[in-house]
This record gives C-alpha cells, structure tokens and sequence, in this order.
C-alpha cells in the first residue's frame, strides 16, 4: 500500500508533522551521543605519577615529582614519568638534607624501579574518574580502552535484537523499552563498585548505542512525505550535533564521573512523559493490518493539519490494503528469492559492494574515532569536544546544494579526502597544540559531510531487488568500526598524531576508492540485478561532475516524488544502526 499517497489527503509535513518532529523526535535523538560518548569522560585518564609515602606531607608536587621521579621522552616532549621512581632512602634523604630543595640538587640520581605504592593523581581538571578510582594506568592502562570496544559490542548485540524488536512490537514501544533500558544501566553504572562491574553496565548502555536513535529517526521520515526525509534526515544530525554540544557542557561542569553518571542518564527519565504524545507510525500500523489504530492517527493528523477526512475513508482504505495484499502475495509465490550472495555474483555489482562497505567502514571508524579523540589532542579537552560536535553544523549549509550541482561522488569524494589530508597534516606540526585543533576539525567536517552523502549514494546504486540486502550488510560490517577505532587511539598514547594519521589514510583511501563508483545524480534508480550490473560500466574514472538536467516544472515534480520514494539517507548515528534482520534471512536462505 502507498502510504505516501494517503499523507497527501492528511498532509505530508503539516502542523501535526511539525510538532511531533521538533517537540519529541528530535529531543528524542539526544540519550544517543549522551551515551556513547559520556564514557569519554567517566575514564578520562588524570596526570599521575608514582607515590612515595615518605613525601606526602609536602604540598608542592613539583618538589615531590624533581626528587622521586625520573623524566622520559613522550610525544618528542621531555617529562616525568607516570609509572616509575628513583630507588631511594626517601626517609634518609629527609633526614640527611633541611630541605627538599637541597636534596634535589644535591642527591644522585639512582637506580629507577615500578611504582610500588600506587600513584598520586593531579585533581585539577578532574575530581575523580574510573581511571584514578580504581587505579587503571600503567600496566592496566589498557582497561578504559577495552570499555569502549566493549560499549561497541554491546551497540552490534543490541542493534540486532533492537532491529528486530522494532519492526515486530512497533516503533513507539521499542524507543521506550531502550529508554528503560538505558536509564536502568546509566544510573547503575554511578553505583558501581569495581571495574568488572562497571563495564557489566557500560555494555548494558551500549545494548541501547546507538538503537535507541533509531526510532525518532525511523518515526519521523515515515510521518512525513517522500520530500520532506531529506529535512528530516538533516535536522537528525543536527539534532545529534547538539546533543554532543551539550554534553560539552555537561562534562566541563561535572567532573566527577559518578555524577556524570547520573547527569548523563537522570534527564532524559522525563522523555516517558513522551508515552501520552508520541504516535505509533502510522506507516507500520497499516503494513501490520492494525486499521483501527491508524484510523485514530490519521484522523488526528488530518485535524490538527487542517484536512478533512470522508467518513468511508478507512473503509476503503481496507479493501485496498486486502487487494494490494493479496496482489503482492501471488507476486511473491511467483518472483525470486534473492539473498547477499547475489551482490557478489556479478563482476560490477561486486565492485560497488566491496567499495561502497569498504567506505561505509571507513566513515564508521573515523566519525567515531575523531570523536573518541577529542578529548586528548592536547589543550583544553573540554573546549576540543565542545569543537568538535559545533563543526559538524556548518557542514550540512553547503552539503546537499553541493550534491545537487557537483553529484554524489564527487561531494563524497572532497569530503573524504579534504577531511583524511587535514589529518595527515597533523604528523607536519605534531607539536602546535592549536594547528593540530584547526586541522582536526577540519576533518571532522569531512567526515561529517561523507556520513550524510555515503548511505545517500550507496541507496542510489544497489538494485531494488537487494537494496535493503546491501544496505544492511554493509552498514553491519561498517559497525566493526566502533570496535576497532578505540585500538587504534590507543596507539596514540605514545605518539599523539598516530591515530589521526591512520584515520586520514583510511578518509584518503576511501575518498579515492569512491571515485571507482558510478555517479547517481539524475540517473534512474537500478531496478534489477541486471539493471545494477550495467550501471557505470562506462564510466571513467576521473568523469566531469554531472550537469543538472533542465526540465518542465511538472515533470520534475513528478520526478522528484518518484525518486524520494527510494531514498534512504539516514543520520550520523543510525547510520550504523540498520537492522541486521535482513542479512540474517538472507544467510539462513543462502545456507
């Protein structure tokens, strides 16, 4: 049934649209960034250096760290070591000299060894963090990056079963089965008391990260018509940069991380006041056979839109439904089963399923791993996150007219590869703290741009027949990126601009590879596996970006509405969140 088709007689994006969108919708779309990066900040890591009980009655740390503690070379920057001391006497020595500062200067450097007595941690950026509680540095310094891949993990499991839980028991009942979720695990991770079970919790939010994002996204373009998504799709990632804009604010005025625990979850208690105003989808109701309850919808839609409604309306709206029906029950006795298999079993389609997951991985990791960064490029952590969600907005001014006038390839194509030299350029000036920032946002501004043009594009060129197929399989493979990009960044402990050199080869080479796919800009959308094979078979690699075909008023009207219909743009956060239940049909028929 063409549910577009009755938006037209209740309104497509009219009053009852508008409300709903910008009054809870989009304010649903926040818990998403709240939770998937908050856990940046509860284990941010704290200068520290090794304790000597002796010397912890001096108040000036400067004096205890020149006499216990050894310098090292990190990041090309001479400074005190975080987890070794000099082999001393200390009681001796305080007996031997009248003051710290002549020991210093007087006692011999000797024989360097582990911290034995735990550390000593600086508390002027941060009261306290997971990191300094339960002592998670030196040879456990890997523990906080193992809770992000874990939170990672957590985000594949729940996506599958969320995925699945969303399309059976509808849209409205999934968001606020996350939501409970999500607020029972946040407010138990404040109360955790050791690490195992704080990452029990940790990967309890990442069950609802980043699922819990796609039920305002998924509601919002299925109450609307095929020409407002587009809208809808970008007020999303702007709604999800504000919600990392936000969360700036929170963690610079929170610096406990149990507190934060809890500023970061207690909140959005008040978004289950949304169970009395937020509607079922419309859409999925009728897909179900649930008239009497999409009746009551689209009549309040009709109203508060100003349309008005036969009283026969749903009557016949039933008829059609149990006509299309049964049409579409003998198609699909008679039509083909397709599965994954058949995007591989052509040599072009192929080619474009490889490149287009190969560039969905990249942009998965690389958002991600520029967002997980952040808070260490050096400077004011704070000020750095706060940046890097604020960049993300001014890219959606100039994104989609560019993907009118230079096309879809070429827009992600700049993107990409102005975002990954920006980041390679970093290695140039590793030790200008303020260079380094200005480069990276201007990463995070390619990457954020490729995020809205990939999924655009990667619709645009499978064959209806395996669309959702591609879609799903790609997007799913690309969520492998938020499991390994954490690894990554932990590389850059010793050398900074490690990880943005890695991150802006991966934009790089797939800025490049995307320049092997076909442009879609006014083309006609593949219908076929055979229709998917011909597409860009006479493409060249460096063509000319496209020039927009001119036509009558009427049938570019007539033309926009048919190819909206296709399109499946989706936001920077859901669009690592496509269900997994068609890849796995797909896999149970192939096997």
């Amino acid at each position: 049934m063409d549910f577009d088709a009755i938006l037209e007689d209740v309104g497509t994006f009219g009053r009852y649209q508008k409300l709903v969108v910008y009054f809870v919708l989009l304010p649903a779309v926040i818990p998403c960034g709240f939770h998937a990066y908050a856990q940046l900040f509860m284990a941010a890591e704290i200068t520290h250096w090794c304790r000597v009980p002796e010397l912890d009655h001096i108040t000036d740390s400067a004096l205890v760290k020149n006499l216990s503690i050894p310098f090292e070379l990190k990041n090309g920057v001479l400074q005190h070591s975080e987890c070794s001391m000099f082999k001393l006497n200390y009681t001796d020595i305080l007996k031997t000299y009248s003051s710290v500062e002549e020991a210093i200067t007087k006692e011999v450097p000797a024989e360097i060894m582990p911290c034995r007595h735990g550390w000593t941690y600086e508390k002027n950026i941060y009261a306290n963090t997971v990191v300094s509680e339960w002592n998670l540095v030196c040879n456990h310094d890997f523990l906080p990056t193992l809770g992000l891949v874990l939170l990672a993990v957590g985000g594949i499991i729940g996506n599958y079963i969320f995925g699945y839980l969303q399309d059976t028991i509808g849209r409205k009942p999934a968001f606020f089965i996350y939501l409970l979720i999500e607020c029972i695990f946040g407010v138990a991770t404040a109360f955790a008391q050791n690490y195992i079970v704080w990452i029990i919790y940790r990967v309890g939010v990442g069950f609802t990260v980043p699922a819990i994002m796609a039920t305002p996204y998924v509601l919002a373009i299925e109450l609307v018509g095929p020409r407002c998504r587009t809208l809808c799709t970008i007020l999303s990632n702007i709604a999800y940069s504000m919600g990392l804009i936000l969360l700036a604010g929170v963690v610079y005025l929170i610096r406990d991380w149990r507190q934060l625990a809890l500023a970061t979850t207690l909140p959005f208690v008040c978004f289950f006041l949304y169970l009395w105003v937020m509607p079922e989808s419309p859409r999925w109701l009728l897909a179900r056979g649930q008239f009497e309850k999409a009746e009551v919808i689209l009549k309040r839609m009709a109203r508060i839109n100003g349309k008005s409604l036969p009283a026969n309306y749903m009557v016949h709206l039933r008829r059609k439904y149990e006509s299309d029906k049964l049409k579409q029950d003998i198609e699909k006795e008679r039509s083909r089963k397709y599965g994954i298999l058949d995007l591989f079993r052509t040599p072009n389609l192929r080619k474009k399923t490889i490149i287009i997951t190969f560039i969905w991985f990249t942009n998965t990791s690389v958002y991600v791993g520029l967002s997980y960064y952040a808070p260490v490029l050096g400077g004011d952590e704070f000020l750095n996150f706060f940046l890097a969600g604020i960049v993300e907005l001014p890219t959606y001014l100039f994104l989609w007219p560019s993907m009118e006038r230079l096309g879809r390839r070429w827009t992600l194509c700049m993107s990409m590869v102005v975002g990954g030299i920006a980041c390679l350029t970093t290695f140039l000036v590793q030790h200008e703290t303020n260079v380094t920032l200005a480069l990276y946002c201007v990463g995070k501004m390619g990457i954020s741009s490729s995020f809205v043009v990939l999924p655009l594009m990667a619709s645009e060129l499978y064959p209806t027949v395996v669309r959702g197929l591609g879609m799903s399989l790609s997007s799913v493979l690309g969520m492998l990126g938020p499991i390994f990009i954490p690894l990554v960044n932990y590389l850059g402990s010793d050398i900074m601009v490690l990880p943005l050199i890695i991150m802006g080869g991966l934009l790089v080479a797939g800025g490049i590879a995307s320049l092997l796919l076909p442009e879609t800009l006014n083309q006609h959308l593949p219908q076929t596996l055979e229709d998917g094979e011909k597409m860009g078979l006479d493409m060249d690699f460096c063509c000319n970006p496209p020039v927009k075909e001119i036509k009558p008023a009427k049938v570019r009207e007539t033309e926009r509405e048919r190819d909206c219909t296709a399109c499946i743009a989706r936001c920077s956060c859901e669009m690592i969140s496509v269900t997994l239940e068609n890849v796995t049909t797909a896999v149970e028929k192939n096997n």
